[in-house]
């Protein structure tokens, strides 16, 4: 089935012919559903602190900061194009009408002087059209306007990276949410006086973003007072799947040669494994306020990296102690209650075993990566959100799933799914070191069962591609999860330009 020149690509792109046969196995058959035992909720796995317990965390996170023995990483994924931000805007310059018509398109052109982009807009009509934007709408030339945006020939927002756009006004000059993050770095995530945050990119805007630092890094770090060491990395091409036919074959592109497609956001736990850090937190590049909203953001990311540390530090001084092999059935049943009510890991049989296999399933229990995740009360955005669902081993824990992950014939799965009081907005804070200050290798701890297949087209001929377990899903499905609610003005992301005129981003 695979010819020579087939598996001198796959040997070139790092992957193995084993993995490739059994990502056609998966494309063919597809993933299992996952089975849940409920959704979680306040007091079943999601945490609302008090003030009191609020204010404790965040004087956790300040200590750990202040010991400056750690190393702090703010990981952004950043490799999207803002295209799909522009879909009804494409759909107007190519479309029939001249003049606004859909409800999106009247609003886009009634607000047009609030988008942080309008200056640059401007100059660009100017320069392209010998008009500005006022004069070009006067004369109905609306196309011409959402062209320049668009289109290379102006601002090219229709192929930059979503990172790079002009998002929000301030008085000395509007900001990207590159900026936005960098702030947001050495607000939260600085040590020693300095603020590491790592970008992931794609290849084509690698040096657009790394020229953007450049430009901008100095003028924060003197406004903060601190160093910014900012890295890149990409998608590795051994995180590409292959692509399958409708019935299961190898997609071959019009030249023979097979096809392979990135393995979406969960391809990113390998950028994730190469971080030297202590504590990483995680939060998408276009969920970013201005300034005058920031104080919850901070706030907010301060609690769940106390919450963090905190349950790190007592889950590390338990393996010391089981490390020690003198201890008590009384201190076993303690780390017993732990792992079930602070680490929400439950084990139905856990009482059966013999202190000996309990001390092995509590030891490997606590001894994995930890995240705690911020998540905000359903308001009906797509997406996925906190369960609590069973394990490869029987054990049921903590989970981020999708609707895809849920088997829709399954009515009770379904009522679940869709009453949740709560969704993901990705607000992760990651411990990626074990008791021992060694790095975790974080690939062990993906279930591989958690993929996911789609239906895409190329050149007009159908395919199933594959995506690896998402980054927050099953890469991180054998973690030790905690969930805590945090308030939606944390949640902000821009999926359409327009969202760009709420009032959280004036």
């Amino acid at each position: 089935m695979l010819s020579q020149e087939d598996l001198k690509l796959i040997a070139h792109k790092g992957i193995t012919e084993a993995q490739v046969e059994t990502q056609l196995e998966e494309l063919k058959h597809g993933f299992p559903f996952l089975r849940i035992e409920a959704a979680a909720g306040i007091g079943r796995g999601i945490a609302a602190p008090t003030d009191d317990e609020r204010a404790g965390y965040i004087e956790a996170w300040n200590a750990y900061k202040a010991s400056g023995d750690k190393k702090i990483v703010k990981f952004v994924p950043a490799s999207g194009a803002a295209s799909r931000m522009f879909k009804d805007m494409f759909a107007f310059v190519n479309g029939d009408h001249d003049m606004p018509e859909t409800d999106f398109e009247k609003k886009y052109f009634d607000n047009i002087t609030k988008f942080a982009f309008y200056d640059e807009l401007n100059a660009a009509c100017l320069k392209n059209e010998g008009k500005d934007i006022a004069a070009l709408m006067a004369e109905g030339k609306y196309k011409a306007v959402a062209a320049n945006m668009l289109e290379p020939k102006g601002l090219n927002y229709g192929q930059l990276p979503k990172g790079l756009l002009l998002f929000h006004k301030y008085p000395e000059g509007p900001r990207t949410p590159l900026e936005e993050h960098l702030v947001e770095g050495a607000l939260y995530a600085a040590s020693g006086g300095e603020a590491r945050i790592h970008f992931t990119v794609s290849h084509e805007h690698r040096e657009l973003f790394k020229k953007k630092v450049a430009e901008k890094c100095a003028a924060y770090a003197e406004k903060y007072g601190i160093r910014y060491d900012v890295t890149f990395s990409e998608q590795k091409p051994s995180t590409d799947t292959i692509a399958a036919t409708p019935d299961g074959e190898p997609f071959r592109n019009d030249d023979g040669t097979l096809l392979f497609r990135p393995g979406g956001h969960g391809a990113l736990i390998q950028n994730l494994n190469d971080i030297d850090a202590d504590v990483v937190f995680v939060k998408n590049i276009d969920n970013v306020v201005p300034d005058r909203l920031k104080a919850d953001t901070v706030e907010y990311k301060q609690l769940l990296a106390g919450m963090l540390v905190t349950l790190q530090a007592k889950a590390f001084d338990y393996l010391r102690l089981l490390d020690t092999g003198t201890y008590t059935h009384e201190q076993l049943e303690e780390i017993i209650r732990f792992v079930q009510r602070d680490l929400c890991c439950r084990k139905a049989d856990v009482k059966q075993l013999e202190d000996a296999e309990l001390v092995i399933y509590l030891h490997g229990k606590l001894n994995r990566p930890m995240r705690v995740c911020g998540v905000v009360k359903n308001v009906g955005e797509p997406g996925g959100g906190p369960f609590l669902a069973y394990n490869q081993d029987g054990t049921v824990s903590l989970q981020i799933l999708e609707s895809s992950q849920i088997d829709k014939s399954n009515a009770e799965y379904v009522r679940m799914f869709t009453e949740g009081t709560h969704f993901n907005p990705v607000d992760l804070v990651c411990a990626v070191k074990d008791y021992k200050g060694r790095p975790f290798n974080l690939p062990d701890y993906v279930d591989k069962t958690t993929g996911f297949i789609s239906s895409k087209s190329k050149n007009g001929r159908e395919l199933k591609a594959l995506e690896l377990p998402g980054l927050w899903n099953g890469a991180m499905s054998d973690w030790n999860t905690m969930f805590v609610e945090v308030p939606l003005s944390t949640f902000n992301p821009v999926k359409t330009v327009n969202d760009l005129l709420r009032e959280q981003h004036q």
